[in-house]
């Protein structure tokens, strides 16, 4: 249980990472990924990758730059520009949905324009899932210039889409329905200088 911990990644750039365990019986059709991250890089990284053999961007939430945040889902991806913060934590979560091809995005409790993406997709089900690296090949082939570097906290993956409400609790810390992978029951490992600890502020 991580309640009001987080993963501080100590080194910039990294070859650190954090391994996440998920309990997926079948392929997915829809998603919401949720995590709150604290950081003052400005060169692009990565927060949560989810590689299959077949698809190394199977799912990925990367930042590019100040103020833009990329969704991958199975290799391709929408693009979502927000605020620049104020050296703030920043809650950030993204959903997607096969059927309609909508990919939707919260950032700080609030939705963005909806946008669409890989309409009719399956996300693979057997998976390497990592914080703090993009994964160019399964479970592995980093590039240091895109690992993450700072803290993670509040780190969720549903295998389907929330409602609004459900997503500003996810904002909130508020109750949650039971996830795939869940910051109050996470089953990871640490590989390199990654440190759990305390979080020093609300």
């Amino acid at each position: 249980d991580l309640y009001r911990k987080v993963f501080v990644f100590r080194k910039d750039p990294s070859n650190a990472y954090v391994v996440l365990r998920a309990k997926l019986e079948q392929p997915l059709q829809n998603f919401t990924v949720c995590l709150r991250s604290y950081t003052d890089l400005t060169r692009p990284y990565s927060l949560f990758s989810y590689a299959t053999k077949a698809q190394d961007n199977e799912i990925l939430l990367f930042k590019p730059k100040p103020g833009e945040y990329r969704l991958y889902v199975g290799g391709k991806f929408v693009t979502f520009r927000v605020p620049e913060g104020g050296r703030d934590w920043e809650h950030v979560c993204a959903s997607w949905e096969s059927a309609t091809g909508i990919a939707e995005f919260w950032f700080n409790g609030k939705p963005w324009p909806r946008k669409g993406l890989q309409r009719g997709y399956t996300v693979g089900v057997e998976a390497a899932v990592l914080l703090g690296q993009e994964q160019d090949a399964f479970g592995g082939g980093f590039d240091v210039y895109n690992s993450f570097s700072g803290e993670l906290a509040d780190i969720y993956l549903w295998d389907m889409g929330l409602s609004p409400d459900k997503m500003r609790a996810a904002y909130q810390s508020l109750r949650l329905p039971p996830a795939v992978l869940a910051w109050k029951s996470l089953s990871y490992e640490v590989k390199g200088d990654v440190v759990v600890k305390p979080r020093l502020r609300e």
